[in-house]
């Protein structure tokens, strides 16, 4: 089993868990987080004052699936997430060792 993190921009959000749901991922967590990469942040104007923002809100998608569909979902979220700016994201991808569904006790692949 793989663990997929991907940090997006908050926009795309629909644009990949409606992808993500077409291609039969329903089970997924979702955050907001704040981060920052090769944008570093930006400049904001408040009463006349400029301000550096260093970290951005983002959206981080979690999903654990079978190795061999680790692929497909990378392809996916790059093809819903991307706009070709600076600060698209980043995918991470993981080894997960095992999983349990604390309401039946199936571990592994079944609990997923």
């Amino acid at each position: 089993m793989k663990k997929v993190e991907c940090i997006i921009r908050p926009t795309k959000l629909d644009d990949v868990t409606e992808a993500l749901n077409e291609y039969g991922i329903h089970g997924m967590t979702v955050t907001q987080v704040m981060g920052c990469g090769s944008q570093k942040g930006r400049k904001e104007i408040y009463r006349g004052t400029a301000y550096d923002i260093h970290l951005l809100p983002k959206i981080k998608i979690e999903v654990v699936v079978p190795a061999l569909q680790v692929e497909d979902i990378i392809k996916i979220v790059r093809n819903s997430a991307a706009s070709g700016e600076i600060g698209d994201g980043k995918i991470f991808i993981s080894d997960i060792e095992n999983a349990v569904r604390i309401r039946t006790g199936e571990k592994g692949l079944t609990a997923i």
